[in-house]
């Protein structure tokens, strides 16, 4: 099928049996994958590839871009299939998620033979689709530059490592980007009181209002949040153990988010253990998450590892202070409020050693001894405002990117 949507064509991929299904595009509604997840995603790459040999008559795309493992085989389908000439970028959102199923499906993907090894779709005696992608795709390209670095050690490289030092030449990181219309303060509706780096004070009308909906008592003191999924590679776990001292600072908190059972049961024995000081609502609400950015103080990014983040850039955006482990993305977008910076006048935010409960309590602490300088906080937090964290810089390396593919200069008006 094909149609057109906010100015852009599209080419869609009608197979009920496949796709229309109840949950969402991964898992069914009981949280589990579906069993068929690996034709549904093989399906997906089979149709983008036969695109790029020319499907359609009189359209043939010069690069193909595919993002994550359900995007995997199409490099694979490319490189084993007959020779168009079309160029591949393979993306890696987040490498711990690598499609992997069992060798007995290779037989049904419609790839030769050979297809299976380990310059192919092969890893580990099974399938990965994220590796096949990697392995065969023109050009490696990551969410941040930091992250690009990471995933080429055995901490973070998830067994792929080898592979992506291997063709480190053709492996880089380009920082994600947000969309500054949807995330705009000066106009966001879901917001109590709109406002701007400008008139930073009105703030505290929606920080008023997220405590109410959290039930937490006074906002004299900092009001941090978390917008997440509560889960230990966020590190969750860790905010659990210094959330006791986060009170005990003079700090309320409001936890959006939903996971880990045994994290929930954590957050909702805090709020208990600390009525009026923690506060918790659980699942996910866009709505709520932009009136949160726009009224808490601080945001709490503890985790483990970071591809790049959105949080934080949201962050920035609404004035709220990005408190964030010096991982992946989080540590390219955050610039640590360390006393050289602090008299520079270039911090955003704090950066913490990751994976460390006492290191993510002394960023805490030192969050509220900033908050209690209110000139220097609110010139922090009008900096993250006027911070760039749209997709301009972004998108520009991007097309320099597919420039240098596909050997012609492209139209690079993305203004």
């Amino acid at each position: 099928m094909a149609g057109r949507h906010a100015g852009l064509d599209l080419i869609v991929i009608e197979a009920e049996h496949l796709y229309s299904r109840p949950g969402n595009p991964y898992v069914g509604p009981d949280g589990w994958d579906w069993p068929d997840n690996w034709k549904r995603f093989a399906a997906l790459s089979w149709v983008a590839a036969e695109l790029g040999n020319g499907l359609i008559e009189g359209y043939r795309p010069q690069l193909i871009h595919c993002h994550d493992w359900q995007a995997g085989l199409t490099p694979a389908y490319i490189k084993f299939g007959p020779s168009v000439g079309v160029k591949t970028v393979m993306t890696i959102h987040n490498i711990a998620f690598k499609g992997f199923f069992g060798p007995d499906v290779f037989g049904q993907l419609r790839l030769p033979s050979h297809a299976f090894s380990v310059s192919g779709v092969e890893f580990h005696g099974g399938i990965s689709y994220l590796k096949s992608g990697m392995e065969c795709a023109d050009f490696v390209t990551t969410v941040s530059p930091n992250y690009a670095s990471e995933i080429c050690t055995p901490e973070f490289g998830m067994g792929l490592e080898g592979l992506l030092n291997g063709r480190s030449d053709t492996v880089t990181g380009i920082l994600n980007g947000i969309d500054t219309v949807a995330w705009d303060p000066a106009i966001d509706k879901a917001l109590v009181q709109p406002f701007s780096a400008n008139n930073i004070q009105k703030r505290h009308l929606n920080k008023q209002e997220v405590a109410k909906k959290f039930e937490l008592d006074g906002i004299d003191g900092p009001l941090f949040c978390v917008i997440s999924r509560l889960t230990d590679q966020k590190g969750m776990d860790l905010l659990l153990e210094a959330l006791d001292g986060l009170v005990a600072l003079g700090g309320r908190l409001a936890v959006l988010g939903s996971g880990d059972e045994a994290l929930e049961h954590g957050f909702r024995n805090a709020r208990t253990r600390h009525p009026g000081k923690v506060g918790l609502i659980t699942g996910y609400n866009e709505q709520l998450s932009h009136l949160i950015q726009g009224g808490a103080d601080a945001i709490l990014i503890p985790s483990r590892f970071e591809p790049c983040g959105l949080t934080q850039l949201y962050g920035l955006r609404y004035g709220c202070v990005p408190v964030v482990s010096r991982i992946g993305g989080l540590a390219d977008t955050i610039i640590d409020a360390n006393p050289a910076a602090l008299e520079a006048g270039v911090a955003t935010g704090i950066l913490f050693s990751a994976n460390n409960t006492h290191a993510l309590y002394e960023a805490i602490r030192k969050a509220v001894r900033l908050y209690r300088d209110e000139k220097s906080w609110k010139k922090m937090q009008r900096r993250g405002m006027k911070s760039e964290v749209s997709w301009h810089n972004s998108a520009r390396r991007y097309v320099d990117l597919y420039t240098s593919l596909i050997g012609i200069q492209l139209n690079d008006d993305i203004d």
